[in-house]
C-alpha cells in the first residue's frame, strides 16, 4: 500500500472509532454515574440496615413534568426526616389529566450531588414506566434510605439536608399529539 492509502485508511478507522464511542457514551455515562453516584445519581438496594444514629437528615422532596406529558404530578409530602439507615416509605400522586392513555417515565436526581452515593431507593416507581388511563390518579410509592457512611465521609458529614428530585416524561414511542389536556 502506498502512503496516501495507508492514511485514507487510518482516517476511516478513526472516524469509526470515534463514532463507536460516541453510541457508547450514553449508556456508559449512565453505568458510571449508577456506579459512583456522581452527578446526584442514587443508588439501589435490597434492605435497609436499620438506624444507626440519632442524627436527623431532612429529605425534601420535588417533582416536575416533562413538555406535552398532560399530568399532574407531585409529593404527597413535602418533606420528611430520617436517621441515617432507616427506611423511609414517601408516595407522589400522578393524574393524568388527558383524554388519552399515557405511558411516563421518571428520571431522579439527588442534591447535593455528593449524597448521591449514600441516597439508596429499595422500590420506586422509577423503576418502570407508568400507564395511566384518562383521568386516572394514582399514588406511587419510593421506599429509601441514607446510607449511615455519610457521617463518616469528610465530604458529606456535615449534610442534613437533601432533595430528591423526580422529573416525569412521557416514555420513548409515545405519541405527544394524542394526550392533549382537557
Amino acid at each position: 500500500m502506498n502512503r496516501r492509502t495507508v492514511t485514507v485508511v487510518a482516517l476511516v478507522g478513526i472516524l469509526m472509532g470515534m463514532v463507536g464511542l460516541t453510541a457508547a457514551a450514553v449508556p456508559l455515562y449512565s453505568l458510571f454515574c449508577q456506579v459512583t453516584g456522581y452527578g446526584g445519581t442514587t443508588q439501589r438496594a435490597e434492605v435497609a440496615p436499620g438506624a444507626s444514629s440519632d442524627i436527623r437528615i431532612k429529605v425534601r422532596f420535588n417533582a416536575d413534568t416533562g413538555n406535552g406529558l398532560g399530568w399532574e404530578f407531585r409529593p404527597l409530602a413535602r418533606e420528611v426526616e430520617v436517621r441515617p439507615g432507616e427506611e423511609k416509605i414517601v408516595a407522589f400522586r400522578a393524574v393524568n389529566r388527558t383524554a388519552q392513555p399515557v405511558v411516563g417515565t421518571a428520571t431522579f436526581n439527588v442534591t447535593p450531588l455528593k449524597a448521591g452515593p449514600y441516597f439508596d431507593k429499595i422500590q420506586c416507581f422509577c423503576f418502570d414506566e407508568q400507564r395511566l388511563e384518562p383521568g386516572q390518579s394514582v399514588d406511587m410509592p419510593v421506599s429509601f434510605f441514607v446510607d449511615p457512611r455519610i457521617l463518616e465521609d469528610p465530604s458529606t458529614r456535615e449534610i442534613r439536608t437533601i432533595t430528591l428530585s423526580y422529573t416525569m416524561f412521557r416514555a420513548k414511542g409515545e405519541n405527544v399529539a394524542l394526550a392533549k389536556p382537557e
